[in-house]
């Protein structure tokens, strides 16, 4: 009799660090093969090596550092800000009667509305200052949140909810043990998308009256026609958005240890 492999190891796929960086180590060096050949021109898109000397020309000058501060700690406040009313809202809407239909309506009305058309009006409520783009922030990081708590609360099995309940645990256990840890999943891939939000809209708030930050340095390049600059800046929001992922992944492995 032939022995039967085992069929049961498909869709259970892996991350392969390695292959993912060998992935843009090939896209950069082809596309400075091709600028170094004249396939591309690098009046219009510089090469890598343009690029980098512009990126550490921007750090001994202490330029970088000022503008990616003044970035980061608004990307920090308002992300968080944003964060937490959501997580706190989602929760309400999961598990509270009361506060579902209501709550809902209102997620729905103004999520769909681009949070960027927003920025004017929040500027004349808040002024030009750091008030406007810190709430520019944390309402376009609101909304996200709010929708995927409240999915990772509804996807919780409701009969572990309902064993919980027959065991005698408290109100107060069943959430921190079995609907937090449940709805984790839904939470932590909702930060992979408000974190490339908060990018997104903070570059859009920087370009309107910004002295420093990230968004303001690359408008004033581009306004100068200064494409090293430019993409200087691209790509040090493009190395931001590499770096917070890979810390959503590792606060996911530790917290998803459990899975």
């Amino acid at each position: 009799m032939r022995e039967v492999g085992f069929r049961g190891g498909g869709f259970a796929p892996r991350n392969l660090p390695f292959a993912g960086a060998l992935t843009l180590v090939l896209v950069v060096a082809s596309w400075q093969i091709a600028a170094s050949l004249g396939w591309i021109s690098t009046r219009f898109l510089p090469a890598p090596l343009a690029i980098i000397q512009a990126l550490v020309g921007l750090a001994q000058s202490g330029e970088l550092r000022l503008h990616l501060a003044a970035s980061l700690s608004r990307l920090a406040w308002g992300w968080a800000a944003g964060t937490a009313a959501g997580l706190m809202v989602g929760f309400a809407l999961g598990l509270f009667s009361l506060a579902r239909t209501p709550g809902l309506a209102i997620v729905s009305a103004l999520f769909p509305v681009p949070k960027i058309a927003l920025v004017p009006l929040f500027i004349v409520w808040f002024g030009i200052g750091e008030g406007s783009k810190l709430v520019t922030l944390g309402f376009g990081v609101f909304f996200p949140t709010v929708i995927n708590t409240l999915a990772g609360v509804d996807g919780v099995s409701r009969s572990l909810i309902r064993m919980g309940q027959s065991f005698g645990l408290s109100r107060t256990a069943i959430l921190t043990k079995i609907v937090l840890p449940g709805a984790l999943p839904a939470i932590l891939a909702g930060f992979r998308i408000t974190t490339a939000t908060a990018i997104i809209l903070l570059v859009a708030a920087e370009m309107i009256g910004a002295e420093y930050g990230i968004g303001a340095f690359v408008l004033s390049a581009g306004n100068l026609y200064d494409t090293d600059a430019l993409l200087a800046g691209i790509t040090v929001l493009s190395l931001l958005g590499l770096s917070i992922s890979w810390a959503i992944s590792r606060l996911e492995r530790w917290l998803l240890a459990w899975r």
